[in-house]
């Protein structure tokens, strides 16, 4: 071929070559692509392996695309519409025969990409979709399709943006026990905070009524990285309101969540269903705080920052971070309350009242005669997740007869074991410091506690009874119990171990004394020329527990005046006392009957009498005398004294020696 030749032949085939690409372009923008559908729908239903239908119109537009540059601008994207679009349902379903239906698909394909083997979708349009999700009660789900090709693809699907409108979304969920609709619609005017979409909520959860409305962005920017995707919702499950408002960048991998959450309900405990997070019973509360969350490749992790709210009449604040580990999440931060009301902590061991129970949701109902709770502790979620929490109530309000202040506590769960190391309570001008571990792998839960008391003051013991009010002393003492059972009345109604308590050198009401003693000459001398306090020698306490029955060893006061011996036992399982109370004066009391007294009944109803015999016996004798001698009369109600007196210093080191906790029972 001449060289002169060569252009003239680059010319006819660049030529007959546009003509090829503008006959391909015709023939496609001519080509009733309706006629495909048959194709479509088999291929589709073979990979799906659920019958597949395109009923409506077909339709393939090409435009060139505006946002590429260069060459790139020149290659025509494909623009597909398909209308009135079914997916049938999984053969079990009982939701309807379609998984989906859409009204209308529209989707742009970028070409250049397939030669990567990427499926990129710039845009898809959805409708007038209803998409019907069903899931059993043993995990088997309707939107798991099955592929005919078992052999995984090497094709990867880019969607970017998603756009929605007129839609509905069902579900039907046996396993976590969900039956929801929810129905999307475009809001008529985009908002300056960029909602575009609309939608409203209904249904059950766990048998609770759920209902809810929200806003978010007219376009879902699915690859978005720097423009927030607006959010806002607010949802009544049962008692309990979950409200959001904020913005979520990147969605496909929730990478920056940044919300102003506010969390109501009856109970803290009723968000564990919701959120997986464990927490305790406790009276109404809310709070409002900053969420901020971020997924990466552990799991991510969520924090609930700067919260303020009310637990009860209890004001609460702190902080609380949700990590995602293995083997299981944990929990972490710290949480105070400036003015803590006593009654509001009632709940965490089921020990409020029956109408605070029912408030809550809470089956138990406490028996009208037990005064120890028998609400039993909910281990089954204990497992699901870890915790270190630390936790201080800075002042405590509280009934005129409680003499507590403050309170510490750092609340440490793993692997279902419950510990509260430490758990400290400001008392009476001193400190009751315990460590508590409950183990909830074990049913019934096996607990151990160890506690000591230090420097208490007896006279801010008892604030509300006026002979104490002038006493010194501080009391300490010391326990060690091991126990057995799922509510603190199992516990303790199981429980082997010693308690120990112990005043050294102090002083106390002569007029309390005296009535001890039943002297009723120094009682009505007491009442007519005043009260003084006598010296306290000591007081000391000890008692063995054996399956819930407090024994005691010991348990003696002794002052200048008197000697006062208790016996006896408690029964920590049936709430009954059985005490006997002796005194023995040190010198000469006038119209004293010196008779024991006991303590007797319930916790509920306690009884405290004198022993009627000994007390009728002693009258007798003085009325007979009478009738005989006058004078001898008052021989019967003298009471001579005795040398006798505690001796002070094997009581303290016996109280002094650390209580040890006993076996681990079994409930009974």
């Amino acid at each position: 071929m001449k060289l002169s030749m060569f252009p003239r032949a680059v010319g006819w085939g660049l030529l007959l070559l546009s003509a090829l690409v503008a006959l391909c372009i015709a023939v496609a923008l001519s080509f009733d692509w309706n006629r495909a559908r048959p194709w479509i729908n088999q291929r589709v239903s073979e990979a799906t392996g659920r019958p597949f239908a395109i009923r409506g119109d077909l339709v393939l537009q090409w435009n060139r695309p505006e946002a590429e540059t260069g060459w790139r601008r020149w290659v025509p994207w494909p623009r597909l519409s398909a209308q009135d679009i079914t997916l049938g349902n999984a053969d079990w379903g009982r939701t309807g025969p379609h998984l989906a239906e859409i009204r209308q698909l529209t989707f742009s394909l970028n070409p250049l990409p397939l030669l990567n083997r990427t499926i990129r979708i710039p845009t898809l349009e959805l409708a007038g979709a209803v998409l019907s999700l069903e899931r059993t009660a043993d995990g088997q789900n309707n939107w798991t399709l099955a592929a005919g090709n078992a052999e995984p693809s090497s094709w990867k699907l880019d969607l970017q943006r998603l756009v929605l409108s007129h839609g509905t979304v069902k579900l039907a969920d046996a396993t976590e026990k969900l039956n929801l609709k929810v129905d999307i619609d475009s809001l008529p005017k985009e908002s300056a905070e960029g909602y575009g979409v609309g939608w409203k909520l209904s249904g059950t959860f766990r048998q609770a009524p759920v209902q809810g409305s929200g806003k978010a962005g007219a376009v879902l920017s699915l690859q978005q990285d720097t423009k927030p995707y607006p959010l806002q919702a607010g949802v009544q499950i049962g008692a309990t309101r979950i409200d959001i408002a904020g913005t979520l960048t990147k969605p496909d991998a929730l990478a920056a969540l940044d919300l102003r959450l506010k969390l109501a309900g009856a109970s803290m405990a009723h968000l564990y269903p919701i959120t997986g997070i464990t927490l305790p019973n406790t009276p109404p509360f809310s709070t409002e705080g900053h969420l901020v969350g971020k997924l990466d490749k552990a799991g991510g992790r969520w924090l609930y920052e700067n919260f303020k709210g009310r637990v009860g009449a209890s004001d609460i604040a702190g902080t609380l971070e949700y990590v995602s580990q293995q083997p299981r999440p944990l929990l972490r931060g710290q949480v105070q309350s400036n003015q803590l009301r006593l009654e509001d902590l009632a709940p965490l061991i089921g020990a409020d009242s029956n109408a605070s129970k029912a408030k809550r949701g809470a089956a138990a109902v406490q028996p009208a005669g037990k005064v120890l709770p028998v609400e039993k502790f909910d281990t089954a979620s204990w497992g699901s997740i870890d915790a270190d929490v630390k936790f201080a109530g800075r002042k405590i309000f509280h009934a005129k007869d409680l003499p507590i202040d403050s309170l510490v506590a750092d609340l440490h769960l793993k692997d279902s074991v419950l510990s509260l190391t430490p758990l400290s309570f400001g008392v009476a001008g001193g400190n009751l410091a315990a460590t508590v571990k409950l183990d909830g792998r074990q049913d019934p839960i096996r607990a151990n506690l160890q506690l000591s008391a230090r420097r208490l003051r007896i006279k801010e013991l008892f604030p509300t009874l006026d002979t104490m009010r002038a006493s010194l002393g501080e009391v300490g003492g010391d326990a060690a119990l091991s126990a057995s059972g799922n509510s603190v009345a199992a516990l303790l109604g199981t429980s082997n171990g010693e308690v120990k308590a112990l005043v050294s050198k102090g002083t106390m009401s002569k007029f309390l004394l005296e009535a001890m003693g039943l002297n009723i000459g120094s009682v009505v001398a007491t009442k007519l020329f005043g009260d003084r306090q006598v010296q306290l020698n000591c007081l000391a306490s000890d008692f063995k527990v054996t399956q819930g029955v407090m024994q005691t060893r010991s348990f003696v006061l002794d002052t200048d005046e008197s000697v006062v011996n208790v016996s006896g036992l408690v029964d920590l399982s049936r709430e009954q006392l059985a005490l006997e109370i002796q005194p023995r004066n040190k010198a000469l009391r006038v119209l004293s009957l010196r008779s024991p007294l006991y303590v007797e009944g319930t916790f509920k109803n306690p009884d405290v009498g004198v022993d009627k015999g000994a007390v009728a016996l002693k009258l007798g004798s003085a009325i007979a005398l009478g009738a005989v001698a006058p004078a001898a009369a008052l021989l019967p109600l003298l009471n001579m004294g005795s040398q006798e007196f505690a001796e002070c210093a094997p009581l303290e080191a016996a109280a002094r020696q650390k209580p040890k906790a006993g076996k681990q029972p079994t409930a009974r």
